[in-house]
């Protein structure tokens, strides 16, 4: 386990999913009592049944009002209605409250206008599966994993100094920023990927209702570019339409380099498009080095440290 010293008497997780479940299972040691919140009653029945949460309920108020932790692992606009519409009232004083959502300004600006003594923190753990649902739970999940932390008007140095301590005990690596700069990064690391893979995806079935050979022929590369397609889609969407304007700014971007790589095809200026891919083989090749390899190596003696 994580040397982190985070301990809680009641955590309350507010979806129980791929991600929330998966929070639950980790925390399972440090919490008295875990209630967890979802509207799917098989869900609710599989979390309890294998003792992933001590409690279950559809109701919201019951989840979290007795409650010093709660995490929010609900969908990014679903995550918004709660804390504009309902949960501040629910909310004991000075709880712990973290959401897991993938867009951070509207949640955050919704964080800063809960009651005064509620302690709110805008997370987002960059990380997940392609498969989803609380079978899929997985606490290992986090393990050298990046969680995004963004302070709120509801951030105090107590409050900040809990949520530091609960992603170390996640076994994730705590990074903190401002919840613009998060939701820009992400439209460039995630949300635009998103829409490329979509995009191909869409030109090859269009090319493929002639030719069926597109599809018998795709292999390996087809399927590591096509993977984020098969996303969610409601989910992606509630992502899409939270982060409009860094997505539409990044998507600017890469129609610029897309223009100029179809110019210099076209006009047979190979010798320049081979100089314009080059810096982005490079900057592949020094991500993996300094940053991927390192995390990889990093969750493996987390892992390793945890099972022990």
């Amino acid at each position: 386990m994580s040397s982190s010293g985070f301990k809680t008497n009641h955590l309350a997780v507010v979806g129980l999913g791929l991600m929330g479940g998966g929070i639950a299972m980790a925390m399972r040691d440090r919490c008295k009592t875990i209630t967890g919140m979802d509207l799917n009653p098989q869900t609710r029945d599989y979390a309890v049944k294998n003792g992933i949460v001590d409690h279950a309920t559809d109701d919201l108020r019951e989840a979290v009002n007795e409650a010093d932790t709660v995490i929010l692992a609900a969908p990014v606009r679903v995550i918004t209605e709660i804390l504009r519409m309902r949960i501040g009232t629910y909310l004991r004083s000075n709880t712990l409250l973290i959401d897991i959502g993938s867009t951070k300004h509207d949640i955050c600006e919704a964080m800063g206008r809960l009651p005064v003594g509620v302690g709110a923190v805008g997370g987002h753990p960059m990380t997940g599966k392609e498969n989803s649902g609380i079978e899929a739970a997985d606490p290992t999940i986090y393990y050298g994993r990046p969680f995004v932390l963004c302070r709120t008007r509801r951030t105090t140095p107590a409050t900040r100094d809990r949520a530091l301590r609960f992603v170390e005990a996640l076994g994730a690596e705590a990074i903190e920023m401002e919840a613009e700069r998060h939701d820009r990064i992400v439209a460039g690391i995630s949300h635009l990927p998103y829409i490329l893979s979509a995009s191909m995806v869409a030109t090859v079935a269009k090319e493929a209702q002639t030719d069926e050979a597109f599809w018998q022929l795709a292999a390996g590369g087809f399927r590591d570019m096509s993977r984020l397609a098969a996303s969610d889609i409601k989910m992606m969407g509630d992502i899409l339409s939270t982060n409009t304007r860094a997505v539409a700014t990044l998507l600017a971007m890469f129609r610029v380099q897309l223009a100029q790589l179809e110019t210099m095809l076209i006009s047979g200026e190979h010798d320049k498009l081979l100089e314009m891919l080059m810096p982005a083989r490079e900057a592949r090749l020094d991500w993996v080095e300094n940053y991927e390899q390192k995390r990889s190596n990093g969750h493996t003696n987390n892992k390793t440290g945890a099972s022990s």
